[in-house]
């Protein structure tokens, strides 16, 4: 596996993860990360009417490594972005996210314009179920259970902050050295809504547990990374 160029350079950056919306190292828990210098990036409470962009220079603070490699999942995908604007990066890799406000569904903007998303009861949004299992594309027993454990554990005032951060985030920007992977499948974020790097055929939004197999054989500098 050291034989690849990129995989030497990888070993002497430190790379910095940060998962999806309440989610932990768990997600990641089929891609080995044992070679290399790595940190998981913990997520802190938000303060009250914190936008996204602020937030992420507050948990910034946890990179102390120049020049990272930041990989992003999801949510952690969005927050990496507003890290990376103004700092310089080695590499940063998002996974089943966006980039800037225009890869954010329509929909959703509108429900956040409308402020029609705070309606919705965070206990709702905690409980796994077939709905859930179907938006997240989840289908193995063991995948379900995963998610359960995830949304049981994501702290409700978190969860109620960050929906509502995405839905209003206002970012334009592409920082540079952005490789993005996205699911062919994600109903969460749909691929007609992005601009991805690299495609994954049949991945849904959680393809980084249900579609690991598929992820490895892609040939980008992210995916070689996890190979």
């Amino acid at each position: 596996m050291l034989s690849n160029p990129y995989l030497w350079h990888c070993l002497k950056k430190h790379i910095y993860i940060l998962s999806g919306l309440g989610a932990d190292h768990r997600a990641f828990q089929r891609i080995d990360f044992k070679e290399f210098n790595h940190t998981f990036i913990q997520w802190v409470a938000p303060n009250r009417d914190e936008t996204l962009s602020q937030y992420a220079q507050r948990i910034a603070k946890q990179l102390t490594e120049e020049n990272p490699i930041i990989i992003g999942l999801s949510f952690g995908g969005m927050v990496a972005v507003e890290i990376a604007k103004p700092i310089p990066t080695a590499q940063l890799i998002l996974i089943s996210s966006a980039k800037t406000k225009h890869e954010i569904p329509k929909f959703y903007r509108l429900l956040g314009k409308l402020k029609l998303h705070k309606l919705l009861p965070v206990t709702l949004l905690k409980k796994s179920n077939p709905m859930t299992n179907w938006f997240f594309g989840v289908k193995t027993i063991h995948d379900k259970q995963i998610l359960a454990d995830i949304l049981y554990d994501t702290n409700p005032i978190f969860l109620k902050w960050a929906m509502n951060a995405v839905m209003i985030w206002q970012n334009e920007i592409i920082p540079p050295n952005v490789v993005h992977i996205h699911g062919s499948h994600d109903k969460i974020l749909p691929i007609r809504c992005v601009n991805a790097t690299e495609i994954i055929p049949g991945g849904g939004h959680l393809m980084v547990l249900s579609n690991h197999k598929n992820l490895n054989k892609v040939n980008t500098s992210m995916l070689n990374l996890f190979s």
